[in-house]
C-alpha cells in the first residue's frame, strides 16, 4: 500500500481510496492515519494507493481563495483525488463542523465510490443520513466498521483486477 499526500501527481493506474473527512483545519484526530495503519497490515493491499489530504505543511494563514497557489493547488489535488479513487472513505467525526465533508458528500453522492460514517452528534448528522438513503450509500455506525468494509471492499477490487 502506497499513501500519495498532497501535492504528489495523482496516478489512476492503480486501485486507490480517498480518505474525505473531518480534518477542522488539523484540529481533528488524525483518524486518516489510524485507517493507514490498519490497512498497511493486509497483504492483500500492497498495490493499493491511499489519497491522504491530511497535508503536513499546511498553514493556517494562507487565504483561502482560489488566487492563492497553495489552497487553489490543494482543493484542486482532493477533487482530482476523488474522482480519480475506486471508493471514497468519508468520516464525519460527532464533535466536529466538518463543511467540506458535507460538501464531498454532496459533490459524490451519486459517484458509487462512498462509503459513510457519520458518528451520533454531528450537528447535520439528519440531513447526512437522508442523502445516503436516498442516494443508497452504505453507512457505518463506528470508524472501525467503515475501516473493516473498506479494507474488505479493496481487497475484492484488487483480487478482480
Amino acid at each position: 500500500m502506497k499513501t500519495i499526500l498532497p501535492p504528489t501527481a495523482i496516478s489512476s493506474s492503480d486501485i486507490s481510496v480517498f480518505l474525505a473527512g473531518t480534518i477542522d483545519m488539523g484540529n481533528s484526530v488524525d483518524w486518516q492515519q489510524k485507517f493507514i495503519d490498519k490497512a498497511n497490515t493486509e497483504e492483500a493491499l500492497g498495490n493499493v494507493n491511499v489519497f491522504n489530504p491530511r497535508r503536513a505543511s499546511w498553514d493556517h494563514s494562507w487565504a483561502q481563495t482560489i488566487e492563492n497557489a497553495q489552497f487553489s493547488e490543494q482543493v484542486n489535488w482532493e477533487l482530482d483525488a476523488m474522482e480519480s479513487a475506486d471508493v471514497i472513505l468519508l468520516f464525519i467525526e460527532g464533535n466536529s463542523k466538518s463543511p467540506i465533508s458535507m460538501m464531498e458528500l454532496g459533490l459524490f453522492a451519486d459517484s458509487g465510490k462512498l462509503m459513510v460514517c457519520c458518528e451520533e452528534g454531528f450537528w447535520r448528522k439528519g440531513n447526512v443520513d437522508i442523502v445516503c438513503k436516498r442516494r443508497g450509500i452504505d453507512q457505518y455506525d463506528t470508524f472501525d466498521e467503515l475501516s473493516a468494509a473498506i479494507i474488505a471492499k479493496l481487497k475484492k477490487l484488487v483480487e478482480n483486477k
